[in-house]
Order: structure tokens, then sequence, then C-alpha cells
């Protein structure tokens, strides 16, 4: 059953991983659509408070009831390192692009809900309420988009020829993508869009051909949508070309790179001219 079917549908216990992410993922969204519209945007820091702090108790909740032997780690939650111990952390960010979800209007903002199990990311989903739609992984392996007409393939598209979008943070921009922009053997689009988990979903859905950030970021930022990344066919890596790593004891995983494969190699090498510090 699809996240967004009018039937109700109550995760239990023998509710596989990926459906159950697809269905908190969407379902924390729908608390967060209740609370801008019962807040409003008058207040821009009362709402955001509200919408960390909601979205975070139903998925901590929903969680404790149908994964009640599973470690969490939320952004919005106290570190248990514990965790480290754990076979199964779920990575939660409640919120994601809280600035966006207090300005009347914007749908750039997300919820994510990821599973770590024994060294890897295993499930994700990237909700995206404003826009009525879930990126998710599914139990094949792959990755779809689920919204009220049913679910759609989702494959990480080629770029055109000759161009890359990259999507880049509406406020912290990282320097470096400029130079980036102005080393690549292609014309470049600077596209600035608000939460990671957009970012990312821009990334998949080909509205942008690639996200790259260095800037600062935490597990919860980009554990969901790697997942879904990856599971839909695309590059997700440090931009030094490294794994993505999770359930670290630092949580900090300062940078990012998600595009199509065809793009990666040309873009890491741009990156590494243009930041020679890096190791590649």
């Amino acid at each position: 059953m699809p996240p967004h079917s009018e039937a109700a549908f109550e995760p239990t216990p023998e509710t596989d991983d990926h459906a159950l992410a697809a269905e908190l993922a969407t379902a924390a969204g729908r608390v967060l659509l209740d609370i801008r519209a019962r807040v409003g945007h008058a207040d821009g820091k009362a709402l955001k408070n509200a919408g960390d702090q909601g979205s975070h108790e139903f998925l901590m909740a929903e969680l404790a009831r149908t994964r009640p032997g599973d470690a969490v780690l939320s952004e919005e939650g106290k570190d248990d390192l514990a965790r480290l111990e754990a076979e199964r952390v779920w990575i939660v960010d409640p919120l994601d692009g809280t600035r966006e979800f207090s300005e009347e209007g914007r749908t750039d903002w997300a919820v994510h809900v990821a599973l770590w199990e024994r060294g890897r990311l295993v499930a994700g989903a990237v909700a995206l309420p404003a826009q009525d739609r879930t990126l998710h992984t599914v139990a094949n392996g792959g990755a779809v988009v689920s919204a009220k007409e049913g679910q759609t393939l989702l494959v990480a598209p080629e770029p055109p020829p000759g161009l890359l979008r990259i999507a880049v943070s509406r406020t912290r921009p990282p320097e470096f993508v400029q130079r980036l922009a102005e080393r690549l053997d292609v014309k470049v689009e600077l596209v600035p869009i608000g939460s990671a988990g957009a970012k990312i979903s821009a990334v998949l859905l080909g509205d942008v051909d690639a996200y790259v950030h260095a800037g600062g970021q935490y597990e919860w930022d980009n554990a969901a949508p790697a997942a879904v990344a990856l599971a839909a066919g695309a590059h997700a890596t440090r931009i030094d070309g490294t794994a993505l790593t999770y359930n670290n004891r630092d949580v900090l995983l300062p940078d990012i790179l998600v595009c199509h494969p065809v793009s990666a190699s040309m873009v890491l090498a741009g990156i590494r001219d243009v930041s020679p510090g890096l190791s590649g």
C-alpha cells in the first residue's frame, strides 16, 4: 500500500523496514502540515520549535512501538552512545529545513527516516510533505516515489549534454562550488534549494543534476537521502570520493556529493582541482 493511500495504514512490528520508513516519514509530514496550519507563520521561531518537537515526538513514539529493540539517533533527541553497540539504528531528522518550513509557501523541506544495520544503510525515506510525495527504498533493492496517484520507479536520470545544474544551499553555498563551476568543462547552473533532503530529491527527480555540499552537516541531514539515492542508482559519497559512513561516535558528516554516476568522475576531479587539500 503506498504511504499516501487514503486508506488507514497502521504500521506494526511485522511491517518491513522499507515500508515502515516510508510510512513514518509520510505520517510525520502530515503532523508537520497540521502544525504549520495550526501555529501559522506569524512567529517563525515558535513554528520551527513546534515543528521540530512535534515531529520528533511522533517518530520516537512510533519507533518505540514498532521497533522497540532498535536504537534511534535523532537530531532533536539526546544522543545515547549505546547505539554504537547496536546492530540496528534508525537515523532520523524530524524536520529537515526548519527555515523553509517556517516560510509561508515554501515546499523545499523534508522528513528523513533511515535505517542503519551492521555497518550500512539498508532502508530510507524522504518525505516532502508540502509536495505530497515520498521518495523511499523498497524491498527489491530499488527506490520509488509514492504519492496519492500511486508509486513510480525512481531511477537517477542522466544530466542533459553539456549542462550540469548543481543544487546548493540557499544560505550557505560552499565557496568552492563557484570555483568548481568555473573549472568544469560544461555549462554549470547553481540552483539554490532549501533542505538537504529536498536537494537530493531534486537530483533524483531530474530537477537538478548534482548536489555538492561542504558547509557542515550531521548524519541525520543526509542518511535517508543517501540511502534513497544509492538505491536509485545515483553516486553518493564524500566530496573526496570516499564512502559515506554512519552510526559513528562523532556524528558530524560535513560534506557530500550526489549525482548521476556518469558525472561523478568529472565532478570529483573538479573538486580536487579547486580544493587541493582533499585526498581522493
